[in-house]
């Protein structure tokens, strides 16, 4: 739950300086009597042009030059795109039951409303959005008798936002005893597609949570279709964060619905396909409060749009909004367009030589930019060169020797996580990082008192403590300054948990979750100030980002993409976000063509154009010289019994895809002799994690 929605009314609190205030008042009242009054012209253009119909029985009627918003009795939010003279919608609002947009959960049941229009107050909006319609509209229970809580809902429309409609709801407990609210949920809306031909669901969607690796953000729905959308805290995985809009459009008109808090808000919006076809969604907000009488809870700022064309739009505005707000997106360091390569295609246990063997090859390419990628550090957390690959200095000379020959180096980690000894990941054992030992007190703990868990079965420090932020300042001034890094690839970097560690004295559980943004903030800004070419990457690997983080990095990543397909949605999704002139990392040009194998994937793409007409950063993580060159016999025994060595190898330039040829023998038992040799070829392919598997190949 989030406080800051929390208020308290009571008519026996009074401010204490009120002879101050009646001071600025008469002070005001003075100025205001000095000054020239405004010509009606000057007025009339301080007034918004939205036009407002309200019936004393509703519905109310908001019309924008090409947007219409209508609250009708039942409370339902009808959206309206106004187009070459027509009136285009996807909502259907639901016949003969409850249909109000607004409603809360109390003691499991819900609790709906019937609006006053008879109460309705018109007002001009002010604010850091613009010129603009305020109107509040009062609302009473439908039932049971005596249920003792009010609702007011606050509407906005802006001439500057035309195709937004903004809402929020204040519920204030009028009753003697405390009034329990389990969910609040806003925005419901019930879509049709309308389409002469084909089903209500005949739509396309957007959805920004970041829940499952490699999920479509983009997708046709289906008759199947359902997905929670939980946003803000982290979520099974490891994953979490996300961008709170959910969209939905088909060839002739949109809408879209999310929150435009600048928090990452821990709330959920789902989306389904009903049984009668119709599409489904609502923000829903876990608030799990008891409101003492008199105590008023405001819902967050909930936002409907109507658009043309696809998620671009809902995206665009959503973000103009919130950067009306207050949420600066920085311009791209000049170096953060350049062609990339990543180290990661020498997977786990690259060495500086293998980094730098690669030179030649990324000098004849024109490539300057060369990433240290994963496990070349000793424990997540503390962050020191691994000793059996990157002894003594020699992390730190590397850097300096790619300098030498013209490039630039970055390294690859994950803020937030640390080893505490009781999770595991396949890289390597975890033990207890030397953080946790001198700091157990930072960490994040849960409800139960348990270390809380991230992305790769990771404990998390609590980027809410002042202790940690400096920490993770420290860390970059050690890899940005002392070891001569370039920037940083941030990687595999999502959400947190609440926080309910005591010794944190947090207000909320939530203050963990909102404070992950300080924590990459002040990797941004310490890495800017080290070196003002510097280039933050942030990726949230196989997922949609997290509002939080988005506005501190440089580069963005389309962040493990499953195939080309993926590649160019992700692009024009962060064009959207953060600007055309954002610099987005296509990733690996490897993962443009991905197969499945089993539970992982083969690597095999070369589709640069992807990533280029979508307007992103090329990148690369070939092998130079190919390490399958250097023959090498391995023999090993499968669970068949069949001894299996290798004997030679053919190498396969700029690739990490070797062919070998492999010699298999059935393993001799008693009843058995060895048999003649059966010649195959086998084909080393990349996991997603990183492991090397083989398989047969033609």
């Amino acid at each position: 739950m989030n406080h800051s929605h929390l208020k308290v009314a009571s008519s026996k609190l009074l401010p204490f300086p009120v002879a101050a205030i009646c001071s600025l008042a008469v002070t005001l009242a003075c100025v205001s009597c000095n000054r020239t009054p405004a010509t009606p012209t000057e007025a009339a253009a301080r007034l918004s042009s939205i036009r407002v119909d309200l019936q004393h029985g509703g519905p109310v009627i908001l019309r924008t030059g090409t947007a219409e918003f209508e609250v009708l009795p039942s409370g339902y939010v009808q959206a309206s795109l106004l187009k070459d003279g027509s009136k285009l919608s996807l909502d259907e609002p639901r016949l003969g039951s409850p249909a109000d947009s607004d409603y809360v959960v109390h003691d499991k049941k819900e609790i709906h409303f019937i609006l006053d229009f008879g109460q309705a107050k018109v007002s001009e909006a002010t604010g850091k959005l613009g010129r603009g319609k305020h109107i509040e509209i009062p609302a009473h229970p439908l039932g049971p008798s005596g249920t003792g809580i009010q609702r007011t809902l606050q509407i906005e429309a802006y001439d500057d936002f035309p195709n937004v409609l903004l809402t929020s709801v204040d519920y204030k407990n009028t009753g003697n005893a405390d009034f329990r609210i389990d969910r609040a949920v806003e925005q419901q809306h019930r879509f049709n597609s309308h389409a002469p031909t084909g089903a209500a669901y005949d739509m396309w969607s957007y959805h920004g949570s970041s829940y499952e690796w490699g999920k479509d953000d983009v997708v046709k729905l289906s008759r199947s279709f359902s997905q929670p959308n939980r946003m803000g805290e982290v979520v099974k995985g490891g994953y979490g964060g996300g961008i709170p809009v959910v969209a939905f459009w088909n060839a002739s008109a949109g809408e879209a619905i999310g929150h435009v808090e600048t928090l990452p808000l821990t709330l959920s919006i789902p989306a389904k396909v009903e049984a009668d076809g119709r599409v489904t969604a609502s923000i829903d907000i876990p608030t799990n409060l008891a409101l003492k009488p008199g105590e008023t809870y405001s819902t967050p700022r909930s936002f409907v749009s109507v658009y043309a064309g696809d998620f671009y739009e809902p995206l665009r505005m959503w973000s103009s909004i919130l950067q009306k707000e207050g949420w600066e997106i920085t311009k791209p360091s000049s170096e953060a367009y350049n062609v990339s390569w990543c180290g990661w295609g020498y997977e786990f246990n690259v060495t500086p030589a293998q980094m730098l063997g690669t030179v030649p090859k990324l000098k004849e390419l024109g490539i300057k930019w060369a990433t240290l990628d994963d496990r070349w550090f000793d424990t997540y957390g503390d962050w020191n060169p691994r000793k059996e690959t990157f002894p003594g200095d020699s992390i730190k000379n590397m850097t300096e020797d790619f300098h030498k020959q013209g490039m630039l180096a970055q390294l690859w980690w994950l803020p937030l996580g640390v080893e505490d000894g009781q999770g595991k990941w396949e890289s390597h054992k975890y033990r207890v990082s030397d953080v946790v030992k001198e700091h157990p007190d930072w960490l994040i703990l849960d409800k139960n008192g348990r270390h809380g868990r991230i992305t790769r079965d990771l404990a998390a420090l609590c980027p809410a403590v002042p202790e940690v932020q400096a920490y993770y300042q420290h860390l970059t001034e050690k890899f940005i300054r002392d070891w001569g890094f370039d920037g940083s690839k941030l990687d595999n970097i999502y959400s947190v948990p609440a926080c309910y560690n005591p010794a944190h004295h947090h207000r909320s559980p939530q203050d963990s979750v909102n404070a992950v943004a300080d924590v990459y903030k002040t990797i941004f800004q310490t890495s800017r100030a080290l070196k003002p070419q510097s280039v933050t990457q942030s990726c949230p690997c196989g997922t949609p980002p997290s509002l939080a983080w988005l506005p501190y990095m440089d580069q963005a990543v389309t962040a493990d993409p499953v195939g080309d397909a993926q590649v160019r949605p992700r692009i024009k999704v962060y064009k959207a976000l953060l600007g055309p002139g954002s610099a987005v990392y296509g990733d690996h040009v490897e993962l443009t063509a991905m197969t499945r194998l089993g539970k992982d994937w083969s690597e095999h793409g070369d589709d640069f154009a992807s990533t280029i007409g979508a307007g992103g950063v090329v990148g690369t993580k070939f092998v130079w010289p190919d390490r399958c060159c250097s023959p090498r016999r391995r023999k090993s025994t499968g669970r068949s019994g069949l001894a299996f060595t290798t004997t030679r190898c053919f190498p396969k330039a700029r690739s990490s895809t070797c062919t070998y040829t492999v010699t298999i023998r059935p393993k001799p038992t008693p009843s058995r002799k060895a048999a003649t040799c059966t010649t195959l070829f086998l084909r080393r392919r990349t996991t997603r994690h990183g492991r090397a598997k083989w398989n047969c190949a033609d």
